[in-house]
């Protein structure tokens, strides 16, 4: 079961750069419309766009049974991957941070973590095993990160 929540987490969180690629700039407007905070910074910036969020969402939610996991788990793991995703985005912006720069940590764990502890009651997910999976995601993230960059796949190397 551990695997198939790796993989999961992966599809979730690769599916946006996979459509981006896929359908160029189509639907690529930002999900926050350019809003600005009263800090001057966008809520989230223009990375985040709806294509992402629904691809994610549509890929986990099918690939889930084809994974032997229900379609609403892969709709729960995709959906709070997208909304931990979008809550790091948040942070960064505030910290002043550019949708491009590294946050070691805080780009990798609400993506992962956030899924997990939804999941977890669902599929009898003991803490140690989402605290693994959590790591396991952290760091297998970077590393694939690395590769896809090299791949010209990925615009940045995190």
């Amino acid at each position: 079961m551990e695997f198939i929540l790796l993989l999961l987490l992966f599809i979730a969180n690769g599916s946006p750069i996979l459509a981006r690629t896929l359908l160029g700039n189509r639907f690529q407007g930002a999900l926050d419309g350019g809003w600005l905070l009263a800090d001057g910074r966008p809520l989230l910036g223009p990375s985040k766009t709806l294509r992402g969020i629904v691809s994610a969402v549509l890929a986990t939610t099918l690939a889930a049974p084809l994974l032997g996991v229900s379609w609403s788990i892969g709709l729960l793991i995709g959906g709070f991957a997208m909304l931990g995703d979008l809550l790091s985005s948040f942070f960064k912006r505030r910290l002043g941070l550019n949708p491009s720069a590294m946050a070691f940590g805080l780009d990798q764990i609400p993506e992962s973590l956030l899924p997990l502890l939804v999941c977890r009651p669902l599929l009898d997910l003991s803490w140690l095993q989402v605290c693994l999976l959590t790591l396991g995601f952290l760091i297998l993230e970077l590393l694939l990160s690395q590769l896809l960059y090299r791949l010209g796949i990925r615009r940045h190397p995190y």
